[in-house]
């Protein structure tokens, strides 16, 4: 009896002992399956997830070379030069007190819509003395006399001879002398007696 309890026993040791060596290997192996792929997941997610937050970061940032070239526009505030005429010269015949001024005109004239429409004798202080309508453009015909009177004046009373565009109005180039003395060319302020142009006489229908 003793011995088939000494073989019994061995036997369940033998047992035990397996199980146990079989639950370590078990063990190691799940360990190792673990630890094997957690390594990847680990190592290789993060790199790329900086590389494509470093690229895009640099795509964003512009450089002086990447930089468009500037641009020139039209001046928002630039006007085009308004067109004036001009007096070159002015001659007159006469007596003091009846004068017949004969005054030379260099005007831009396009026709009816652009054209010098008087020229006129005014004094120093501004006040009109004598405006010789113009009832038509001079477009072929520049520079042009045309000859008007009388004008009631000192041989050496000063006086302004200006011209007057339709579109543009008063040019502040004259001329300013007197009977006695000539005239020469002057430059007037362009705000100089500016209301005169509401005075009659003025011209009515342009011609041609």
């Amino acid at each position: 009896m003793e011995y088939k309890y000494w073989i019994a026993a061995g036997l369940v040791g033998y047992l035990l002992l397996a199980g146990c060596s079989a639950n370590t290997q078990a063990t190691v192996q799940e360990s190792q399956t673990v630890e094997f792929q957690s390594e990847p997941t680990e190592t290789i997610q993060p790199v790329q997830e900086d590389t494509a937050v470093e690229s895009t970061s640099t795509a964003a940032i512009p450089t002086e070379e990447n930089l468009p070239e500037p641009t020139d526009t039209p001046g928002e505030n630039s006007t085009a030069p308004i067109s004036q005429a001009e007096v070159l010269a002015v001659n007159l015949n006469g007596e003091p007190g009846n004068y017949s001024f004969s005054v030379k005109i260099s005007s831009p004239d396009e026709g009816c819509n652009q054209y010098a429409d008087w020229w006129e004798v005014l004094s120093l202080e501004g006040e009109l003395i004598y405006r010789r309508i113009l009832l038509h453009s001079h477009v072929d015909e520049q520079p042009f006399t045309r000859s008007g009177g009388p004008v009631p004046i000192e041989a050496a009373t000063d006086v302004l001879v200006r011209v007057h565009m339709n579109n543009s109005g008063y040019s502040n180039l004259a001329m300013k002398g007197s009977p006695e003395q000539g005239f020469e060319q002057v430059e007037i302020d362009s705000d100089f007696a500016q209301g005169l142009h509401k005075i009659p006489p003025l011209p009515g229908d342009c011609n041609f």
